[in-house]
């Protein structure tokens, strides 16, 4: 008979219980005052909850912070190594050739026929053709 199970103690409720083993380690749970039970608990067990939450800390450091900083940091070296005759793509999907950079302003030459042209911002870029 290695294992007793605790169902009910005369009626009281809010009792729960585990396998009661040899040595008496019978890990109950009252919720009741005036009963007196033994709850067992590992040593060790809450430093491995600090870790863990350090872990998931810096896992969603490096998910939410590092991830959209690397590619603005990218974007915007692509952005300042633009120069004239470049073929660039839009984040709107227009192809163009640029024509004049003048600080947050690009002049884009969009159809050679009739020579149109548009001015966006920088920020509009979304590739850039003639490196890749």
């Amino acid at each position: 008979m290695d294992n007793i199970w605790i169902l009910a103690n005369q009626g009281r409720s809010g009792i729960t219980s585990g396998p009661v083993t040899k040595e008496n380690e019978a890990g109950t749970v009252v919720s009741d005052p005036n009963v007196t039970g033994t709850t067992t608990q590992k040593p060790g067990f809450g430093n491995l909850q600090f870790v863990m939450i350090g872990l998931m800390l810096v896992v969603f450091y490096f998910l939410i912070f590092r991830g959209p900083r690397k590619k603005q940091q990218e974007h915007k070296k692509m952005v300042q190594t633009l120069s004239k005759n470049d073929r660039v793509r839009t984040i709107g999907g227009i192809i163009g050739t640029v024509v004049d950079i003048k600080d947050d302003e690009i002049t884009l030459k969009v159809d050679e026929s009739t020579n149109t042209k548009i001015k966006i911002a920088s920020s509009a870029i979304g590739k850039n053709m003639s490196k890749d």
